[in-house]
């Protein structure tokens, strides 16, 4: 059925994807199946709109509130997680329909007890910038298009004397009751505001909306907290606050909805929605969204025979555009992570939505690559949420509040890697000094034992193993920017915190572990479990598996720990042929498995590399490629082998198909894998072109056997950014067997902490 949204191209020679509409190989379907957690609806690349369909509003695989599997439709709300593991959002639903108005949606099982609607996946289309669906028990077309910061709905009815729309403030992912507080009103005969606020992941966030329809209302409502209120009153407050707007329509008649969202007033979203969406043209705005889409997935141009590979490249790639979101109004005005209002300065922008724990590995790296024009703006970003918000540096901020979500402070190597990568228009001052106060002195979730003690011990902290390894590689990314600023006796000192990984080194298990304040190790051990102790886990989503290789600025380090380079590899071996079974606990996120690498999940997605450290690139080449082909595809299910994270699991992919992957990102080194294309062409804005060629007689040749960079023989199993900043050209010649020679000396390995 995917050929209907993405034509396959039938060409007798090989493929070019380099012109034209990259788009078109784009299926927003993928990752909307299985536990990818993705939307299909419309949104601009980093839109703060995400307007989409809602199949429900509960559970782990309706975070995004879609699931491929319903086969029924609660409405069209206007903000969506792109595969998260956590819900939130699904603010302002607005639903049409026709007959009897009900004010609940129904259940799946039942859905005509409601106001949802079943729908066929063959009525449904969508594209980048658009979604349109037929609601069957209505009979009512719906299309979606979006601008930043508001949404456009087109519905065509039929003849109905009962036609209407519900717009429901109670609904949001995991249920009405994380609803504290909305408040609603009719404007005239043809506008509806208000505004809500929601304890649900974020807690305590603000959200306002300004909603204009296109005719004039025939009589409209009010139901607060289950009551339908007297037509006379035209606004209410409560916890649960609803709209009905009712029509008389002919058929084929058209009615438009335009919603403008602000974090700050509803004024703020009146003005939103009344700049950019100025009159009731809607195939302007859907033109307007498509060609947005166009004109930033035309940054990566490819070559290949392959059109499933295509889509796959350029969905992730799509995927990689979804957050950060915009989080400012149109005059600049934003709320903060201190809850007050601000106003930016002419041309900068706030952002919200940063998964760091998942994107700091990968999605950030791409963006050094390919979205340097955005990038100063994102990091900008971060340093002011440090400073505004009480709870220091941001983990996982989200619409102006913290989550807290995951371990780690990981703000800290993506603003060192922009720095070691010469990042302009970043205040880097500003940003070491609150990252600096989050390494050495706040008392943050097991800090305070980390610099007492070098390790976080099991028995006072929840998931201490990997919350050592992710200090320790924070530690090494704030002493990198200490470097650079010439703060040499800081930066010794937070070296010195970069090694703290080596105090839960277990020699006689060679694994990291689990450790006591006594300094006893935490028994008994199995690195299939996620830790010892029944009061919590002591890895976060992994086990000792997956998180003994968390310290990624030293896998030289690693190498020895285990008694040298054959050991190191042995044990990568190990990893992989390892049965995919787990004891104890069932993690949802632990997905993907080959044999215990889990690249369903974000602490594996760098391991496949190592290889290279000990001198065997070419099977760092054998893992990629099998991670390539066998754990991304083009259909909803498969698409993604866990949950998409704001585009690390795509950026992944992205990167890894060039044919190289930030292993320690804050080095601002890449090492080698395997290319995947024939030819890929990354627009790195200024005139900066990278070209990556694959010489290669067959699609199967996996293995390098030699490379050029820039015109010249290159024999390293690493480069720096710093040879494709000014952009570069890097040409492999592959085969079918390895060259097992090929960057295999010691000198030839990727650099690492330890020398």
């Amino acid at each position: 059925m995917f050929d209907r949204f993405i034509p396959v191209l039938l060409l007798s020679s090989i493929t070019l994807f380099a012109a034209g509409d990259p788009s078109r190989h784009v299926n927003v379907f993928i990752g909307t199946g299985g536990h990818g957690h993705t939307y299909p609806g419309a949104t601009l690349p980093h839109g703060m709109v995400q307007l989409s369909p809602d199949t429900f509003d509960s559970g782990w695989d309706w975070c995004s509130g879609y699931h491929y599997s319903d086969s029924s439709i609660m409405g069209f709300s206007h903000t969506h997680l792109s595969g998260t593991g956590v819900g939130d959002l699904l603010d302002v639903l607005v639903m049409p329909g026709t007959g009897p108005a009900k004010t609940e949606p129904g259940t799946r099982e039942n859905p005509e007890q409601g106001y949802r609607s079943r729908f066929s996946h063959q009525d449904e289309t969508a594209v980048p910038g658009y979604y349109s669906v037929l609601l069957k028990d209505y009979n009512i077309k719906a299309e979606l298009t979006a601008t930043e910061r508001a949404g456009f709905h087109k519905y065509t009815f039929p003849a109905s004397d009962s036609s209407h729309f519900i717009v429901d403030l109670a609904h949001a992912n995991g249920g009405p009751q994380r609803v504290t507080e909305a408040e609603l009103k009719f404007v005239g005969d043809s506008t509806v505001t208000g505004g809500r606020r929601v304890n649900g992941w974020a807690k305590g966030r603000y959200i306002y909306f300004a909603m204009k329809f296109s005719k004039p209302f025939g009589r409209s409502e009010i139901v607060a907290d289950g009551k339908t209120l007297d037509a006379a009153l035209r606004e209410a407050k409560g916890r649960s606050v609803k709209a009905l707007v009712h029509f008389k329509t002919t058929a084929g008649e058209v009615i438009q909805v335009k919603v403008g969202l602000s974090a700050v007033s509803v004024e703020g979203a009146m003005k939103n929605l009344e700049t950019e969406i100025p009159d009731w043209d809607f195939a302007k705005v859907e033109a307007k969204a498509k060609e947005s889409w166009r004109k930033e997935l035309s940054r990566a141009a490819i070559e290949t025979k392959d059109e499933k590979r295509a889509q796959v490249f350029y969905t992730a790639l799509y995927h990689t555009m979804l957050a950060p979101t915009l989080f400012d109004d149109v005059d600049g005005q934003y709320r903060g992570m201190d809850n007050a209002v601000h106003t930016m300065k002419a041309g900068e922008h706030n952002y919200s939505t940063f998964s760091l724990w998942d994107t700091y590995r990968a999605l950030h790296p791409l963006y050094t690559l390919m979205q340097q024009d955005r990038l100063p703006g994102l990091l900008n970003c971060l340093i002011r949420m440090g400073e505004e918000s009480p709870a220091g540096v941001p983990i996982w901020p989200l619409q102006g509040r913290e989550t807290f979500c995951m371990t780690g402070y990981h703000s800290a190597p993506v603003i060192a890697e922009a720095m070691m990568k010469g990042i302009q228009g970043v205040d880097y001052e500003r940003a070491y000094a609150k990252l600096y106060q989050r390494a050495m002195v706040d008392d943050y979730r097991g800090l305070g034992y980390y610099r007492k003690l070098g390790y976080i011990p099991s028995d006072k902290e929840e998931e201490s193993a990997t919350k050592t390894l992710e200090y320790s590689y924070d530690a090494w990314s704030v002493a990198q920017i200490a470097r650079e600023l010439g703060k040499m006796g800081e930066y010794e000192k937070l070296l010195g915190q970069a090694g703290n990984y080596r105090n839960l080194w277990d020699k006689s298990t060679g694994f990291v572990r689990p450790r006591l304040e006594n300094g006893e190790w935490a028994g008994p051990f199995d690195p299939k479990t996620t830790g010892v102790s029944k009061k919590w886990r002591d890895y976060t989503e992994a086990n000792s598996w997956q998180a003994t290789w968390g310290a990624q600025q030293d896998p030289k380090g690693y190498i020895n720990l285990l008694g040298g380079r054959q050991a190191f590899i042995d044990k990568l071996d190990a990893l992989f042929a390892q049965s995919t079974e787990t004891v104890g606990e069932k993690v949802a996120d632990m997905t993907g498995l080959v044999g215990q690498y889990a690249h369903g999940n974000e602490p594996s997605h760098h391991i496949a590399y190592l290889y290279s450290y000990g001198g065997a690139p070419y099977k760092t080449q054998e893992r990629v490629r099998y991670l390539l082909d066998h754990l991304y595809g083009n259909t909803p299910d498969d698409g993604v082998s866990g949950n998409e994270d704001c585009g690390q699991m795509s950026a992944w992919y992205v990167i890894s198909a060039l044919g190289f992957y930030a292993v320690d990102p804050a080095s601002a080194n890449y090492v080698f894998g395997t290319p995947l294309f024939d030819r890929a062409t990354i627009d790195m804005g200024a005139g900066r072109k990278l070209v990556v060629e694959a010489v290669r007689k067959s699609a199967d040749d996996k293995y390098i056997q030699s490379v050029t960079l820039n015109g010249k023989p290159y024999e390293k199993a690493w480069f720096p950014h710093s040879a494709i900043a000014d952009g570069g050209k890097i040409v492999f010649r592959m085969g079918a067997e390895p060259n097992k020679q090929f960057a295999s000396a010691v000198e030839a390995a990727p650099p690492s902490m330890t020398k």
